[in-house]
């Protein structure tokens, strides 16, 4: 098989892994070096990192063999689907040559598991290595790592990797166990362990002397299925507040379950609602960026730990909590200004400077590229105080509701 057909199956193979943005790298040029890449610039981006700017990744499988039977996965043992497999060379020139042509920005690799765990993680760190080292590559890598993996390739792969991820896969022990038998959540988080510590280390050590080397400097990040088996939105939560509780995630990424050929019995047959993907991803940045807690955002009594897929999270709170408003805010603290339905961390951060110097107007409000229209309900100004706004929360909620797409109206 030549290297363009593996490439075809390869990269359709990678697309199910969601873990794979760029943010975060050191900043690296190989200019004056005599090597090539950086993780500036642009390319034929498909990736935005916090910043704002785009980056695009030469994302492939090394291989889609693979010894586990994961029922989830397309690649698994049994699946009946085209194989194919790179060499670590082959892997390393298609990223030289596609950087070369402007088409990337760095590579994001990941592998099914051949032979065994220390075998396949020798093959992505020597991809790695080869680019750092032979090749004097400065561009972005992303390694997935392999939990069973030894700690010694771990410590490699984080020499030479920007950012590795492991993926959880399911977001509860049972799931995993009914699902993927072949790996433990123990497997799992103690890896996880190991590259906070090596993570923490080289902190450490960088503040003391800045010639101290560094490892993953763009963190560790995960993913989890959702849909793929009967955990609620609030355990999926309460997993990821785990995760960056005791492992200092920089990332947890949710992929809505995809249903596959000759699927297990085991799986649902149909994948869930985009749009449950979609409020898992809000949710997941009021708890990152806005003070909330996993009973706020999902509490069981509120639709059995499941999210409102009719509003984001932050606007089903505040329906919830009607007594919590209206907000002054021209007195109200950050905290809660940031609990506002509207209001962006950027906004409440402008408001507080604002406020310093002058009373907060509705005008003003407007001049920050507010949403009115959500906002007047909850919040009070000097010359804006709601009467009954929220007296009726359900009518309030059915007024702020997007209106749904209806077919044929294009």
């Amino acid at each position: 098989m030549n290297t363009i057909d593996k490439l075809a199956i390869l990269a359709d193979a990678a697309k199910y892994d969601a873990s794979c943005a760029s943010s975060g790298g050191k900043q690296r040029d190989s200019l004056g070096t005599g090597g090539v890449g950086s993780t500036g610039g642009m390319g034929i981006c498909h990736s935005y990192t916090p910043d704002g700017r785009c980056v695009s990744l030469l994302k492939i499988l090394l291989t889609n063999f693979c010894v586990y039977d994961c029922a989830y996965c397309v690649n698994r043992r049994s699946s009946n689907v085209p194989r194919a497999r790179f060499s670590t060379d082959e892997v390393v020139r298609l990223t030289l040559d596609f950087y070369k042509r402007n088409y990337i920005e760095g590579l994001f690799l990941s592998s099914g598991i051949i032979r065994n765990a220390d075998y396949t993680m020798e093959q992505l760190v020597e991809v790695a290595r080869s680019l750092r080292e032979d090749h004097a590559f400065g561009g972005y890598i992303h390694l997935k790592t392999i939990p069973e993996a030894s700690p010694e390739l771990l410590a490699a792969a984080g020499r030479h990797a920007d950012r590795l991820s492991i993926n959880v896969e399911l977001p509860t022990e049972n799931g995993l166990a009914s699902l993927a038998p072949e790996k433990t959540t123990s497997s799992i988080r103690g890896a996880m362990g190991q590259l906070r510590w090596r993570i923490d280390e080289s902190k450490e050590e960088r503040a003391k002397t800045v010639q101290a080397p560094v490892f993953a400097p763009a963190g560790q990040s995960t993913q989890m299925i959702v849909g793929a088996d009967g955990a609620d939105d609030r355990s999926i939560l309460d997993t990821s507040a785990n995760l960056y509780g005791n492992y200092r995630l920089r990332r947890v990424y949710y992929s809505a379950f995809s249903p596959i050929p000759d699927a297990s019995v085991a799986l649902p047959l149909k994948a869930p609602p985009l749009v449950r993907e979609h409020r898992l991803y809000q949710a997941d940045w009021l708890m990152r960026f806005y003070g909330f807690e996993v009973d706020e955002i999902a509490p069981r009594a509120a639709n059995a730990g499941m999210l409102d897929l009719d509003v984001d999270p932050k606007l089903a709170w505040a329906l919830r909590n009607p007594e919590r408003f209206p907000v002054d805010v021209n007195r109200a603290p950050k905290e809660m200004l940031l609990r506002v339905p509207g209001f962006g961390t950027k906004t409440v951060k402008r408001l507080l400077s604002s406020r310093r110097f002058a009373r907060i107007r509705l005008d003003d409000l407007a001049r920050l590229g507010v949403s009115l229209r959500k906002v007047l309900p909850f919040v009070q100004t000097l010359d804006h105080h709601p009467q009954g706004a929220l007296d009726d929360p359900q009518r309030l909620r059915a007024r702020l509701a997007p209106v749904p797409v209806q077919a044929g109206l294009f």
